[in-house]
Protein backbone atom coordinates (compact mmCIF):
# COMPACT_ATOMS: atom_id res chain seq x y z
CA UNK A 1 0.00 0.00 0.00
CA UNK A 2 1.08 3.55 -0.75
CA UNK A 3 0.10 6.37 1.66
CA UNK A 4 0.64 10.07 0.99
CA UNK A 5 0.02 12.68 3.67
CA UNK A 6 -0.33 16.44 3.18
CA UNK A 7 0.47 18.33 6.36
CA UNK A 8 1.92 21.58 7.68
CA UNK A 9 3.72 19.58 10.38
CA UNK A 10 5.39 16.59 8.70
CA UNK A 11 7.68 15.93 11.67
CA UNK A 12 4.64 14.89 13.73
CA UNK A 13 4.56 11.66 11.74
CA UNK A 14 8.21 10.74 12.22
CA UNK A 15 7.80 8.78 15.46
CA UNK A 16 4.33 7.17 15.22
CA UNK A 17 4.72 5.96 11.65
CA UNK A 18 8.20 4.53 12.13
CA UNK A 19 7.49 2.43 15.21
CA UNK A 20 5.50 -0.67 16.15
CA UNK A 21 3.26 -2.37 13.58
CA UNK A 22 3.25 0.48 11.05
CA UNK A 23 7.04 0.78 11.19
CA UNK A 24 7.43 -2.97 10.68
CA UNK A 25 5.08 -2.85 7.69
CA UNK A 26 7.36 -0.21 6.13
CA UNK A 27 10.45 -2.33 6.88
CA UNK A 28 8.85 -5.37 5.23
CA UNK A 29 8.10 -3.35 2.11
CA UNK A 30 4.36 -3.77 2.61
CA UNK A 31 3.82 -0.05 3.07
CA UNK A 32 5.30 3.13 1.61
CA UNK A 33 4.57 6.44 3.36
CA UNK A 34 5.41 9.92 2.09
CA UNK A 35 4.63 13.18 3.88
CA UNK A 36 4.37 16.42 1.91
CA UNK A 37 4.51 19.86 3.53
CA UNK A 38 1.98 21.80 1.48
CA UNK A 39 3.47 25.06 2.72
CA UNK A 40 6.19 24.35 0.15
CA UNK A 41 3.59 24.98 -2.57
CA UNK A 42 2.52 28.48 -1.56
CA UNK A 43 2.95 31.19 -4.19
CA UNK A 44 3.04 34.24 -1.91
CA UNK A 45 6.26 35.70 -0.51
CA UNK A 46 5.22 35.18 3.12
CA UNK A 47 4.47 31.47 2.53
CA UNK A 48 1.04 31.88 4.07
CA UNK A 49 -1.33 28.95 3.58
CA UNK A 50 -4.33 30.57 5.24
CA UNK A 51 -6.44 33.71 4.92
CA UNK A 52 -9.52 35.37 6.42
CA UNK A 53 -12.91 34.03 5.29
CA UNK A 54 -15.08 35.98 2.86
CA UNK A 55 -18.06 37.46 4.66
CA UNK A 56 -16.15 37.74 7.93
CA UNK A 57 -15.96 35.40 10.86
CA UNK A 58 -13.54 34.08 13.45
CA UNK A 59 -10.35 32.25 12.59
CA UNK A 60 -8.48 31.60 9.38
CA UNK A 61 -9.17 29.20 6.52
CA UNK A 62 -6.71 27.08 4.60
CA UNK A 63 -6.43 28.36 1.06
CA UNK A 64 -7.23 26.11 -1.86
CA UNK A 65 -4.12 26.95 -3.93
CA UNK A 66 -1.35 25.32 -1.81
CA UNK A 67 -3.34 22.14 -1.31
CA UNK A 68 -4.41 21.91 -4.96
CA UNK A 69 -0.84 22.35 -6.13
CA UNK A 70 0.50 19.86 -3.57
CA UNK A 71 -2.10 17.30 -4.68
CA UNK A 72 -1.13 17.88 -8.31
CA UNK A 73 2.53 17.31 -7.47
CA UNK A 74 1.81 14.11 -5.56
CA UNK A 75 -0.46 12.86 -8.33
CA UNK A 76 2.23 13.45 -10.94
CA UNK A 77 4.90 11.77 -8.81
CA UNK A 78 2.78 8.75 -7.86
CA UNK A 79 0.73 8.46 -11.04
CA UNK A 80 -2.49 9.26 -9.17
CA UNK A 81 -3.80 9.91 -5.67
CA UNK A 82 -6.00 6.92 -4.94
CA UNK A 83 -8.69 7.74 -2.42
CA UNK A 84 -8.26 11.25 -1.05
CA UNK A 85 -9.25 11.54 2.60
CA UNK A 86 -9.99 14.83 4.32
CA UNK A 87 -9.82 14.79 8.13
CA UNK A 88 -12.73 16.97 9.18
CA UNK A 89 -15.21 17.15 12.13
CA UNK A 90 -18.05 17.14 9.59
CA UNK A 91 -16.87 13.86 8.08
CA UNK A 92 -18.27 10.36 8.48
CA UNK A 93 -17.42 8.86 11.86
CA UNK A 94 -14.53 6.41 11.54
CA UNK A 95 -15.09 2.79 12.55
CA UNK A 96 -13.67 -0.69 12.02
CA UNK A 97 -15.75 -1.33 8.92
CA UNK A 98 -14.27 1.76 7.30
CA UNK A 99 -10.75 0.63 8.24
CA UNK A 100 -11.41 -2.73 6.59
CA UNK A 101 -12.65 -0.98 3.46
CA UNK A 102 -9.62 1.31 3.26
CA UNK A 103 -7.21 -1.60 3.79
CA UNK A 104 -8.28 -2.98 0.41
CA UNK A 105 -7.03 0.13 -1.42
CA UNK A 106 -3.64 0.38 -3.09
CA UNK A 107 -3.19 4.12 -2.52
CA UNK A 108 -4.54 6.55 0.09
CA UNK A 109 -3.89 10.29 0.30
CA UNK A 110 -4.65 12.18 3.52
CA UNK A 111 -5.16 15.94 3.81
CA UNK A 112 -4.53 17.23 7.34
CA UNK A 113 -6.10 20.59 7.98
CA UNK A 114 -5.37 23.25 10.54
CA UNK A 115 -6.78 26.58 11.69
CA UNK A 116 -10.54 27.23 11.55
CA UNK A 117 -11.27 25.13 8.48
CA UNK A 118 -10.87 24.73 4.73
CA UNK A 119 -11.76 26.75 1.69
CA UNK A 120 -14.81 24.79 0.55
CA UNK A 121 -13.33 24.26 -2.93
CA UNK A 122 -10.76 21.86 -1.45
CA UNK A 123 -13.56 19.34 -1.00
CA UNK A 124 -13.85 19.01 -4.78
CA UNK A 125 -10.57 17.04 -4.72
CA UNK A 126 -11.72 14.71 -1.94
CA UNK A 127 -13.32 11.26 -2.14
CA UNK A 128 -13.87 10.71 1.62
CA UNK A 129 -14.33 12.97 4.63
CA UNK A 130 -13.56 11.29 7.97
CA UNK A 131 -14.00 12.30 11.59
CA UNK A 132 -12.79 10.40 14.67
CA UNK A 133 -15.78 11.52 16.70
CA UNK A 134 -17.76 14.41 18.06
CA UNK A 135 -14.85 16.52 19.23
CA UNK A 136 -12.38 18.93 17.66
CA UNK A 137 -8.59 18.53 17.47
CA UNK A 138 -6.08 21.26 16.70
CA UNK A 139 -5.32 19.63 13.37
CA UNK A 140 -5.88 16.57 11.21
CA UNK A 141 -2.49 14.96 11.92
CA UNK A 142 -3.53 12.91 14.94
CA UNK A 143 -6.70 11.82 13.15
CA UNK A 144 -4.70 10.69 10.13
CA UNK A 145 -2.36 8.68 12.36
CA UNK A 146 -5.28 6.86 13.96
CA UNK A 147 -6.89 6.03 10.62
CA UNK A 148 -3.57 4.87 9.18
CA UNK A 149 -2.77 2.67 12.17
CA UNK A 150 -6.23 1.04 12.17
CA UNK A 151 -6.02 0.46 8.42
CA UNK A 152 -2.43 -0.73 8.05
CA UNK A 153 -2.71 -3.44 10.71
CA UNK A 154 -5.36 -5.10 8.51
CA UNK A 155 -3.05 -5.46 5.50
CA UNK A 156 -2.03 -9.04 4.65
CA UNK A 157 1.15 -10.19 6.45
CA UNK A 158 1.39 -7.05 8.62
CA UNK A 159 0.36 -8.76 11.86
CA UNK A 160 2.46 -11.71 12.99
CA UNK A 161 -0.65 -13.82 13.68
CA UNK A 162 -3.12 -13.94 10.78
CA UNK A 163 -5.96 -14.64 13.23
CA UNK A 164 -5.40 -11.46 15.26
CA UNK A 165 -7.26 -8.93 13.11
CA UNK A 166 -10.44 -10.98 12.41
CA UNK A 167 -10.90 -11.51 16.17
CA UNK A 168 -10.52 -7.84 17.12
CA UNK A 169 -13.31 -5.93 18.78
CA UNK A 170 -15.83 -4.59 16.22
CA UNK A 171 -14.52 -6.85 13.41
CA UNK A 172 -17.15 -9.47 14.24
CA UNK A 173 -19.75 -6.92 15.27
CA UNK A 174 -19.14 -7.65 18.96
CA UNK A 175 -16.54 -6.63 21.51
CA UNK A 176 -13.63 -9.02 21.97
CA UNK A 177 -13.87 -11.75 24.61
CA UNK A 178 -11.68 -11.69 27.78
CA UNK A 179 -8.17 -13.11 27.34
CA UNK A 180 -5.57 -14.51 29.75
CA UNK A 181 -1.94 -15.61 29.75
CA UNK A 182 0.43 -17.32 32.24
CA UNK A 183 0.34 -17.86 35.17
CA UNK A 184 -2.98 -19.70 35.47
CA UNK A 185 -3.34 -18.47 39.04
CA UNK A 186 -2.21 -14.90 39.80
CA UNK A 187 -2.83 -13.60 43.32
CA UNK A 188 -5.84 -15.85 43.66
CA UNK A 189 -7.33 -14.78 40.34
CA UNK A 190 -7.63 -17.92 38.22
CA UNK A 191 -7.95 -18.38 34.49
CA UNK A 192 -11.35 -19.94 33.58
CA UNK A 193 -10.93 -23.71 33.51
CA UNK A 194 -12.36 -24.06 30.02
CA UNK A 195 -9.36 -22.17 28.57
CA UNK A 196 -6.91 -24.73 29.97
CA UNK A 197 -9.07 -27.75 29.08
CA UNK A 198 -7.71 -28.27 25.59
CA UNK A 199 -11.28 -28.65 24.28
CA UNK A 200 -11.25 -26.23 21.35
CA UNK A 201 -14.98 -26.53 20.69
CA UNK A 202 -15.85 -25.54 24.25
CA UNK A 203 -13.23 -22.77 24.18
CA UNK A 204 -14.76 -21.32 21.00
CA UNK A 205 -18.23 -21.50 22.57
CA UNK A 206 -17.02 -19.80 25.78
CA UNK A 207 -15.36 -17.02 23.79
CA UNK A 208 -18.47 -16.42 21.72
CA UNK A 209 -20.64 -16.23 24.84
CA UNK A 210 -18.24 -13.95 26.70
CA UNK A 211 -17.94 -11.69 23.66
CA UNK A 212 -21.71 -11.36 23.60
CA UNK A 213 -21.84 -10.81 27.37
CA UNK A 214 -19.23 -8.03 27.23
CA UNK A 215 -21.03 -6.34 24.35
CA UNK A 216 -24.38 -6.57 26.17
CA UNK A 217 -22.94 -5.01 29.32
CA UNK A 218 -20.67 -2.35 27.80
CA UNK A 219 -21.94 -1.54 24.30
CA UNK A 220 -25.55 -2.74 23.94
CA UNK A 221 -25.96 -0.33 21.02
CA UNK A 222 -23.81 -2.66 18.90
CA UNK A 223 -26.42 -5.39 19.21
CA UNK A 224 -29.05 -3.31 17.40
CA UNK A 225 -27.67 -4.20 13.98
CA UNK A 226 -26.20 -7.57 14.91
CA UNK A 227 -27.81 -10.77 13.59
CA UNK A 228 -27.99 -13.21 16.48
CA UNK A 229 -27.81 -16.97 16.09
CA UNK A 230 -30.34 -19.08 17.99
CA UNK A 231 -27.71 -19.89 20.60
CA UNK A 232 -26.81 -16.22 20.97
CA UNK A 233 -30.50 -15.33 21.36
CA UNK A 234 -30.68 -17.87 24.21
CA UNK A 235 -27.58 -16.41 25.87
CA UNK A 236 -28.91 -12.88 25.50
CA UNK A 237 -32.17 -13.83 27.25
CA UNK A 238 -30.04 -15.38 30.00
CA UNK A 239 -28.01 -12.17 30.40
CA UNK A 240 -31.09 -9.96 30.51
CA UNK A 241 -32.66 -12.12 33.24
CA UNK A 242 -29.45 -12.38 35.26
CA UNK A 243 -28.44 -8.72 35.18
CA UNK A 244 -31.95 -7.41 35.65
CA UNK A 245 -32.20 -9.54 38.78
CA UNK A 246 -28.83 -8.20 39.98
CA UNK A 247 -30.15 -4.63 39.69
CA UNK A 248 -33.28 -5.29 41.73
Amino acid sequence: MKIDILSLFPEMFTGPLNESIVGKAVEKGLLNISVTDFRDYTTNKQHHVDDTPYGGGAGMLLQAQPIFDALDAVSERENGLGRVILLDPAGKKFNQKMAEELSKEQHLTFICGHYEGYDERIRTRVTDEISLGDFVLTGGELGAMVVIDATVRLLPDVLGNSESAPGDSFSTGLLEYPQYTRPADFRGMKVPEVLTSGNHQKIAEWRNKESLRRTFLRRPDLLEGYELSKQEEKWLREFKTKYQDDQI
